[in-house]
């Protein structure tokens, strides 16, 4: 029993608390004594233990938060308890009672150091709390257990996508938040030299393996390789890795997967082989105004293993060669030759290089000079067993308004297709577009973000399902695409020359559209010796209907400055797919396979200004005035190219037949960017 002149004596330790976010940005709560409190985190560590001469009273008191307290008067020192005493004090006190004043919403719990008790100036004693083990690591995010759970089950490939464990997941994040920041004046390193005159007058690559053209690149770059290899040049491939299509299916029509079949690379039967999954309808829907279904967009899956696996077998079989665990170091462009220099002191020549080295390719950063893109596709999502209801596609679907990740606002997006690999597996992909700049949000906050919302979207328990694996991407966007030639004997094609559309993420559907042109037009660039920047640049001709797609990126992205409702994007994408649909299948499906057309885009502005035009002062707002001009500009042009197109190109083609070589390759560039640039290549009924 304590003496019954012995009271509770209350020692209040207060200080600043600091909170370790998830983010690994350091925000420590500090336990102490002497400090001003935290205006953002007002917690207070109270313990009680026990002292003669005090009252209950002066206990309570002591007991309020700080703020509440009355000026505490001067008072004399106290005397020191004898050290009998103080030996006792721990034994008799009852365990520590802490009591936390609420903290601010959204902060992050307080983290205790220390771990000291003894006893203190002026009788008291100081406790400060320690975890058990030294210093506090933070827990690692759903994202990393779930992908430490499945890692080393799926080896690494190129190209978008390739790669599926967390370590890469943090390098993408790390280029993203690079991308992201502010722009440097360093020098972008200069992959190409231009050097004047004849190679015969260098010594650089002397005796080295001549061939008519090399593909830097291989993932994508094998189908322009057999291509080009199936009419008789002599071609070459440097990839990195080797060449190896990923294990997650892509996505396609059957109508764009015809367009290898009607090159000659790929038979129908082959064709079959490579199909994993077969599925319809697919959905369109945003956030519960309603659902347009729709037969045979994207609703294919098939397997890139497989398809790029045959197409390397076609390539060798015809004559190819390939350097793979190769990557380019530098090019030197002669006036008859370019030589590569690899990453093992090897050197190749060849007459062309076609650089299919993607987004993030060294040629195209050197030639946009390290520029920041105009916007970004940032794609997470998973392949999962485990789904019951699993015979439909979606191909855009937006469940909620404007969502936060990280510390930015997104409008996200849905895809979700059945996967080959299994009657419940199901690849689900969540999408934004955002424009590049500081805080914007991490791919692993967007899976955070993901795995909160996929249950309800997909109707389902996170935890009964079988995550098979996890897929990130981000793909930059450039007004300014398709990149035209910048550099004599080098041309881009695939992602790194932008010809795909900026609200799609992924170039295997883009590549199969123009795959058929630009084969053609390589070929006789190569046969004719027109390999000058300006004859190359032919082949990346000015699209205004590519530029006009930029716009609708602008459109369905959240832009933190400007004053419109959260339902906005939701509310213009559904009026404009409803206009679409009531205009019926001639306009709504060339849009869902990303091929702009002047007559179905103003039969559809022009149903969607009758019908809701309280929308328009929003979309001024929303995307700027500027913007709107300059889309006015490709939307005039692209009336212009239908118009071409349509009248002129078929009363001159029988002229163009008759030019000399070089003005006969122009003319047919020319006829081919005014089809393309239109969208008229698109056959309807297919």
């Amino acid at each position: 029993m304590l003496p019954s002149c012995c009271s509770s004596l209350l020692l209040v330790l207060s200080g600043p608390l600091r909170a370790r976010g998830h983010n690994g940005a350091e925000d420590d709560h500090v336990v102490g004594s002497g400090s001003h409190p935290s205006p953002a985190v007002p917690s207070r560590l109270f313990c009680f233990c026990l002292s003669p001469n005090r009252s209950e009273w002066r206990a309570r008191e002591r007991a309020k938060p700080i703020h509440s307290l009355p000026p505490r008067p001067r008072t004399r020192p106290r005397a020191e308890p004898s050290s009998r005493t103080a030996a006792a004090l721990p034994l008799l006190m009852p365990p520590p009672v802490l009591r936390l004043v609420p903290a601010a919403a959204g902060a992050a719990p307080p983290r205790a150091r220390g771990g000291r008790t003894g006893a203190g100036r002026g009788g008291g004693v100081r406790l400060r709390a320690r975890a058990a083990a030294g210093e506090a690591t933070p827990a690692p995010s759903r994202t990393q257990v779930i992908m430490d759970k499945i890692s080393g089950g799926s080896e690494e490939v190129g190209g978008a996508g390739g790669a599926y464990s967390y370590s890469a997941l943090k390098r993408l994040d790390q280029i993203w938040t690079s991308i992201c920041g502010p722009q440097v004046d360093s020098k972008v390193p200069e992959v190409v030299t231009r050097i004047q005159g004849p190679l015969a007058d260098s010594n650089v690559g002397a005796g080295s393996e001549i061939f008519d053209l090399i593909v830097c690149g291989g993932t994508l770059g094998i189908f322009v390789a057999t291509a080009l290899s199936s009419k008789g040049l002599r071609v070459g491939i440097i990839e990195r890795n080797i060449i190896k299509g990923r294990e997650q299916e892509w996505n396609i029509s059957r109508k764009e997967l015809m367009e290898i079949v009607e090159i000659g690379i790929l038979s129908e039967a082959e064709l079959e082989q490579i199909i994993s999954s077969d599925f319809n309808p697919n959905r369109c829907g945003f956030e519960d105004k309603g659902e347009i279904w729709v037969e045979n967009i994207l609703n294919l899956g098939i397997s890139p293993a497989k398809l790029v696996e045959t197409m390397k077998e076609r390539f060798i079989s015809s004559g190819g060669t390939i350097f793979e665990g190769k990557s380019l170091s530098s090019i030197y462009v002669y006036d008859d030759r370019a030589v590569l220099k690899l990453s093992d002191d090897d050197f190749l020549s060849c007459r062309l290089v076609v650089d299919a080295m993607g987004n993030f390719s060294p040629i195209v950063r050197q030639i946009r000079s390290g520029r920041k893109p105009d916007g970004m596709c940032l794609v997470v999502g998973a392949c999962a067993r485990g789904f019951e209801k699993n015979t439909t596609s979606d191909i855009i679907f937006s469940s909620s308004s404007v969502n936060r990740a990280g510390n930015s606002g997104v409008q996200l997006f849905w895809e979700a297709f059945p996967a080959g690999s299994g009657p419940n597996d199901r690849t689900t992909y969540m999408f934004t577009y955002v424009d590049p700049k500081i805080g914007g949000p991490k791919l692993e906050e967007l899976l955070e973000v993901f795995w909160n919302l996929m249950p309800a979207y997909q109707d389902v328990v996170l935890e009964n399902l079988d995550i098979r694996r996890v897929i990130f991407g981000i793909f930059p966007t450039y007004r300014d695409s398709p990149l035209p030639a910048a550099f004599d004997r080098i041309l881009q094609v695939g992602d790194a020359s932008g010809i795909q559309s900026p609200v799609s993420f992924g170039g295997f559907g883009s590549l199969t559209r123009h795959l058929g042109r630009l084969s053609n037009g390589i070929y006789e660039a190569v046969e004719g010796d027109f390999l000058d920047a300006h004859s190359l640049r032919l082949l990346n001709p000015y699209m205004p209907n590519l530029s006009a797609s930029w716009l609708f990126q602008r459109a369905m992205s959240v832009q933190p400055d400007i004053n419109v409702s959260p339902t906005f994007i939701n509310e213009l994408l559904f009026a404009n797919f409803q206009s679409m649909q009531k205009l019926g299948d001639s306009v709504l499906r060339p849009f869902l396979q990303d091929v702009i057309q002047f007559g179905p885009l103003v039969k559809t502005l022009g149903l969607v200004m009758l019908t809701r035009p309280q929308l328009l002062p929003s979309i001024f707002k929303q995307v700027g005035l500027g913007v709107i001009l300059d889309w006015s500009g490709h939307f005039l042009m692209l009336g212009f190219y239908t118009f071409l197109s349509t009248f002129i190109d078929p009363v001159t083609r029988s002229w163009v037949e008759s030019l000399p070589p070089r003005d006969k390759y122009q003319w047919k560039q020319y006829l081919e960017a005014w089809r393309y640039g239109a969208g008229l290549d698109y056959r309807q009924g297919e």
